[in-house]
């Protein structure tokens, strides 16, 4: 399907675009310019509703979706064309109107004015607005009516949420509603104009859309060979005016030569083989949210175009691309050895439960029914008793660990299974953070005693303090959840314990349970003891997930993407030639294949950007969008003096590398960036911790979004009080852990929330 829809876009620009001067390349007419996105997006996912646009366009809009050669029934509802003139109307409706229809799911127009505002914004599909005001009720409200529109066959539309009576939610309210019956004219008297919309506010707006700069979108469009009828702005942080999507064909000379751009800005560079070439000037990489200014929308940014994921058409399922899993294939290279070093054995156990096993365990199931999803067809048939998707893995696994655990010699048992589980939570889904699938590691083992099962909680959790530490360079605390986080079913639970300044979030990063023996009392896995008496074993569970890649980006990430620690980066290195006129570029191409090969022998991850369509400072961007931890640079003055250029990705830091010396410095410069992460998201944290003893103190830090730490009484009614106290717009306030590490607790304390005695110290925070 994508083949023949690629083949129809790529036959309207031939039939109906105009061919560009000295090129095998078509430029769309200006009144269709918007249809190559719309054909992008419906490449991509379906879409609901109307289309709206130009009159101009009826014949190629008619031919696409009435008389189209190729398949669009898979993307799209019923669609209805309708057209519009500027200063026009048709069915007495202009494009401004046409944008507030109940249906309207897509709006053709260039929309260079605040009139024709609603342009773009439904490119991605239909929008649901609430009133943040109205907390979960009015979310959940509009997720039931996107569940009903969309009949579960579609992804559900994306929840938007506004301040109440702001122009952005009368603006949105007005047009984006789709149970809004209101006709134009009674939307237009109830609801304030976009001209009211303050600049601030418009530029907001914008912000949101989705523009012709979208890299996957260029990269496709150029495949096609068709471009968009007007030069657009390029990325402002590169300085280069270069137009989006251009292309300058090069005439023949000798090497490579480096050109001004028009205006005077900034340079790109051209590369020739001694003969007329194409080279594509490139588009802008840059992200449009700032980490600081709007962390969420950043790091929905950073994930998709650092090309860790890419949105699936399922809501709350991602594509783990190869540059996420090569992260976690590291971690699970490492965590696998270390725990085959603790005879742990690894094993697969199927995705399905009886509904009779998961019932069995009732704290267990009541903890995780919410997230359940259930296989309740088959075909067109019912399936008699319905199945469900595994949420974690101890109803599973425990029927059979009563099989095969008779006598004292069959344990322990220690079983790993590398797997995905499905947890449909229906709450803002975050890639890597909370996703309705994820892959993790959970290790399930049984032992003869209790003292036995207690030594390995906290073996396993010193290694989940290894892979965040050591290998993600992120600082964590070690401690033991309340009874109130405490994991269902469990004896007691321990963490570890991630912090992300940005947000003033505390976030679970790994888990270790000890189960006691209440899962062995409901699977009946007894055993005769060396006195031949019976027994019932002592359980654990443990297991850390995907999440931790999240975690990484969230913590280390900046303005200008991924900033990968060296220990997980599947390329420690990237080596970049950087040509200049006259020089001898064969040879520059050279050394950067022998630098990577010297690299690699010894053990470091590198390769060489040898594309020759790409200016050098492209590649920089790039590869610093993907957060590679160093970056040689070899140009003719390297050449020369037998020696390189290396870039820290972490502090942008220029060191001069004597070939005689690479390997060798090039190590130390990895162990040093490596350092260097851990102690300054260490900084960071530590500056977020806030020590006090008092409520008014608890109110006034967790409103700075800090990292509380304080006196506690330990009682699962004051910690539930503390939620409820708190909760509002950010969420509650809940306790995080209680630190292995104690600081003293002067005799009197008193708990901050109740004034009972203080038992212990306590960390105290909002989290994910």
């Amino acid at each position: 399907m994508q083949t023949t829809l690629d083949e129809g876009v790529k036959d309207i620009g031939l039939k109906f675009g105009s061919q560009m001067p000295n090129s095998k390349q078509y430029r769309f007419p200006k009144e269709i310019s918007l249809l190559p996105k719309l054909l992008f997006h419906l490449r991509r996912r379906p879409l609901l509703g109307s289309i709206v646009g130009h009159e101009d366009g009826k014949s190629v809009l008619w031919n696409l979706f009435l008389n189209a050669s190729f398949d669009l029934s898979l993307r799209m509802v019923a669609p209805c064309c309708l057209m519009h003139r500027e200063g026009g109307t048709f069915e007495e409706l202009p494009a401004y109107d046409l944008a507030m229809q109940s249906d309207t799911a897509v709006v053709l127009d260039h929309g260079n004015n605040i009139e024709h505002l609603p342009v773009n914004c439904w490119l991605q599909g239909a929008e649901l607005a609430a009133d943040e005001g109205r907390n979960a009720a009015a979310l959940a409200a509009c997720r039931t009516l996107a569940e009903e529109l969309t009949e579960l066959q579609f992804p559900a539309p994306r929840i938007l949420a506004f301040k109440e009576g702001s122009s952005e939610s009368r603006y949105f309210v007005s047009r984006l509603i789709p149970a809004h019956k209101d006709p134009p004219y009674k939307q237009e008297a109830n609801f304030h104009s976009s001209k009211h919309l303050t600049t601030e506010q418009w530029t907001k707006l914008k912000s949101s859309f989705v523009h012709f700069d979208d890299p996957s979108f260029c990269e496709w469009i150029r495949n096609l060979k068709v471009v968009p009828p007007e030069k657009r702005r390029s990325c402002r942080r590169w300085d280069l005016n270069i137009d989006l999507l251009g292309v300058i064909e090069v005439d023949d000379m000798a090497g490579v030569e480096q050109r001004q751009n028009k205006s005077g800005g900034g340079k790109y560079f051209f590369c020739s083989g001694g003969k007329k070439k194409e080279v594509k000037k490139e588009t802008g990489l840059g992200l449009s949210f700032t980490k600081d200014e709007n962390f969420g929308e950043w790091y929905s940014e950073v994930v998709v175009n650092g090309e860790m994921i890419e949105y699936y058409d399922i809501s709350g399922c991602y594509i783990l691309r190869p540059w996420a899993i090569s992260i976690w294939e590291i971690m699970q290279t490492f965590f696998d050895a270390e725990i085959k070093k603790m005879k742990v054995k690894n094993c697969y156990f199927p995705l399905f439960v009886s509904p009779g096993v998961l019932q069995k365990e009732k704290d267990h199931i009541e903890g995780f029914a919410p997230e359940v999803a259930w296989v309740t067809k088959s075909g067109e048939s019912e399936l008699e008793v319905p199945i469900a998707i595994r949420p974690t893995s101890e109803t599973v696994m425990y029927p059979y660990y009563s099989k095969w655990i008779r006598g004292h010699r069959d344990l322990p048992l220690k079983l790993n299974q590398w797997c995905n589980v499905v947890r449909w939570e229906f709450s803002n889904p975050t890639p890597f953070i909370r996703s309705r699938e994820f892959l993790w590691q959970e290790g399930h083992t049984a032992f003869a005693t209790k003292e036995e099962a207690d030594t390995e909680v906290l073996q396993i959790l010193e290694l989940y303090r290894c892979i965040y530490e050591e290998f993600l360079a992120i600082p964590v605390t070690k401690g033991r959840k309340s009874e109130l986080e405490t994991f269902a079913g469990g004896l007691y639970t321990t963490s570890v314990e991630a912090f992300i300044p940005n947000t003033g979030r505390g976030i679970q990063g790994a888990t270790s349970h000890c189960l006691g023996q209440n899962f062995a009392k409901m699977f009946e896995i007894n055993f005769e003891n060396e006195k031949g008496e019976k027994g019932m074993v002592w359980q654990n569970s443990w297991a850390y997930s995907t999440r931790t890649i999240g975690v990484m980006v969230m913590v280390h990430g900046d303005d200008k993407g991924l900033v990968l620690p060296p220990k997980v980066a599947a390329l420690q290195l990237i080596v970049i030639p950087v040509p200049y006129k006259d020089a001898d570029t064969q040879g520059i191409f050279d050394a950067c294949v022998a630098t990577v090969a010297t690299l690699s022998d010894a053990g470091i991850r590198a390769e060489a950007d040898l594309r020759d369509n790409y200016s050098p400072g492209w590649k920089y961007s790039n590869w610093e969008m993907k957060g590679v931890p160093l970056r040689i640079e070899i140009g003719p003055r390297d050449l020369a003096n037998n020696q390189v250029r290396a870039v820290r990705r972490d502090n942008g830091a220029k060191t001069d590398i004597s070939r005689v010396f690479l390997v060798e410095q090039v190590k130390g410069m990895l162990d040093k960036i490596q350092q260097n992460l851990f102690d300054v998201a260490k900084q960071k944290r530590d500056a977020c911790v806030e020590v006090l003893k008092t409520w008014e103190e608890f109110v006034t830090a967790l409103g700075q979004k800090k990292l509380i730490l304080a006196p506690w009484c330990d009682e699962e009614d004051v910690e539930k009080d503390v939620k409820a106290r708190t909760k509002g717009d950010m969420g509650a306030a809940k306790s995080l852990c209680t630190p292995f590490e104690q600081p003293e607790l002067p005799e009197g304390t008193k708990c901050f929330a109740s004034g009972k005695p203080a038992k212990k110290w306590t960390y105290w925070g909002r989290s994910y």
